[in-house]
Formats: C-alpha cells, structure tokens, sequence
C-alpha cells in the first residue's frame, strides 16, 4: 500500500512540474524570444549627454542624477574624482551641486570631518543618464511637489 501511494505521489509531483516548465516557455525578456544559451545582437551604445540642467528629483531621499559625463572618472581608495568638484570646499568655484550633508555621518550617527567611507563610492548610488527610449513602459508619478530650478 505505502509503495502504491509513493509511486502515485511521484508521478503527480513529475506532472505538476512538467506543467508548470511548459507553462513558462512563451515568456520572453527584454532579450526577447532568445534562449539564455544563444547570442543576442548587440545593442546600439547610448549617447551620454555631456552636460545639462541639474535633473529633478520625483521621490524623498532619491539620491541625485548625475547630469554629465562620468566615463575616465576615478573613483578608488586613493582618490574620488567627484570630489574635485561636488567637495565641500571646492563646489563654489566649480559651479557644482556640493556633496549632500548626509554623507558626512557614519552608520551610528556620529558627524564625520570627511566623507563617510560608506558613501565615498559615489556611483554605488549616483548613476548618468542617457537619451533613451524608455525599455518598458511606465506609468510612475512622482509625489513632490513639481519646482521650477533655475
């Protein structure tokens, strides 16, 4: 008896999942229709801009967009090329956004006198923007209040 119920559960457990594999083969990707294992085209590169107009935030502490170039930009133990100009000293003269006072404090608080280690590596979450249509559609909106930044 204890066989029979065995070799039943097995055999439901084998169609349940032949089933449910079956049932995912008409799902297709951003890589369309293309099998992981084989090639896809390439991908035109999209134009950076160089630079433009500091870009809005649309949500509460949504890290800034980096609105120029950041290709050659060094960023390691030694050095943070982003200091050179978004510094807290430097960001008058260089007509650029200074660095956020949030990245002075450490994990527990505590007011640092230099950029926090856990937010020197500035494109963990400052990214650039490229002209590109958008991969899927979206129908996000923002919540803050719309300004006008000049």
């Amino acid at each position: 008896m204890q066989c029979k119920t065995l070799i039943l559960i097995s055999s439901l457990l084998m169609l349940t999942s032949f089933s449910l594999s079956a049932e995912h083969k008409g799902a297709h990707s951003l890589r369309g229709g293309n099998e992981i294992t084989s090639m896809s085209e390439a991908v035109d590169m999209k134009r950076k801009p160089i630079d433009r107009d500091v870009i809005p935030r649309y949500y509460d502490k949504q890290p800034p967009l980096i609105p120029h170039r950041v290709k050659g930009y060094k960023i390691n133990l030694r050095s943070n090329k982003c200091l050179t100009c978004h510094g807290p000293d430097v960001h008058v003269a260089a007509g650029a956004v200074k660095i956020g006072d949030s990245h002075f404090y450490d994990r527990d608080g505590n007011k640092l006198d230099r950029v926090s280690p856990r937010r020197y590596f500035c494109n963990q979450c400052h990214v650039t923007q490229v002209d590109a249509e958008p991969l899927v559609e979206n129908e996000f909106r923002s919540i803050m209040p719309s300004k006008s930044k000049k």
